[in-house]
């Protein structure tokens, strides 16, 4: 309810761009250029966390990124989820170019705490995957959600938490539910999240959908045979991240 009366609001409110602040559009031209007018390319955190999977970042986790980012996330300013997702459309397309046949594009978001999501009123992630997943499919790449991570424990908040710390508190605690193995051997796996800090959200995740599929598959084989390693992509990526092969 409260999101939609966001939505309502916006449409016969002055808006100024939640990215600067500047102007009466949601978002200006030039923050859309910041979103998504420079990258993709391949992020990596110092330290990296084992078992991370290779993952592209649509922008840098600064200035008017950052802030599109919260006002979506933490301020309910749904009608970003748009922006959002063709940022992230074009980190997926980037970690998993066409022309392999594996089927499908399958993104997999990363799960929020059922707290936070409640508090927020929104699922933040999956909004923006879905918003993906259309901008995909409108330019010809077959995409689709599967949202079949979920915390199988209770975690700590992870603000001000270290890159150990995080590792530590999320070790174990996501897990694929029932069926879910199922359906991510129909196509290409993609681990999908808004932003990558220190990597540790992305390796449980990983690791998640490795228990539970198996090596071998050939949505996340991550071995010989040709198959496709699993992989994955994120709207944004902090300052720990650096880019490592600038497209």
């Amino acid at each position: 309810m409260r999101g939609w009366w966001r939505e309502i609001g916006g449409l016969v409110l002055p808006v100024a761009c939640a990215g600067c602040g500047r102007g009466r559009a949601p978002l200006c031209e030039e923050c859309r250029r910041s979103l998504y007018g420079a990258w993709p390319c391949r992020v990596l955190p110092s330290p990296e966390p084992a078992g991370l999977p290779a993952v592209y970042a649509a922008a840098p986790y600064e200035e008017g990124v950052r802030s599109v980012l919260l006002a979506h996330k933490e301020r309910g300013a749904l009608g970003l989820a748009s922006p959002l997702g063709r940022a992230l459309a074009g980190a997926v397309a980037a970690v998993a170019p066409p022309g392999a046949r594996t089927g499908p594009l399958l993104l997999v978001p990363v799960p929020s705490a059922r707290g936070a999501v409640a508090a927020r009123g929104h699922d933040a992630v999956r909004r923006v995957a879905l918003a993906a997943a259309g901008d995909l499919r409108r330019g010809g790449r077959p995409a689709q959600v599967v949202p079949v991570l979920r915390q199988r424990r209770a975690v700590a908040d992870q603000v001000g938490l270290g890159a150990h710390q995080r590792r530590v508190n999320l070790a174990g605690a996501l897990e694929v539910a029932g069926g879910g193995a199922r359906l991510l051997a129909e196509g290409r796996v993609v681990l999908v999240d808004d932003l990558m800090t220190t990597g540790a959200s992305l390796a449980e995740a990983a690791r998640a959908v490795r228990a539970a599929v198996g090596v071998g598959t050939v949505a996340v084989g991550d071995g010989p045979g040709g198959h496709a390693p699993l992989v994955g992509a994120v709207v944004a990526a902090s300052p720990a991240s650096f880019e490592i092969n600038r497209r």
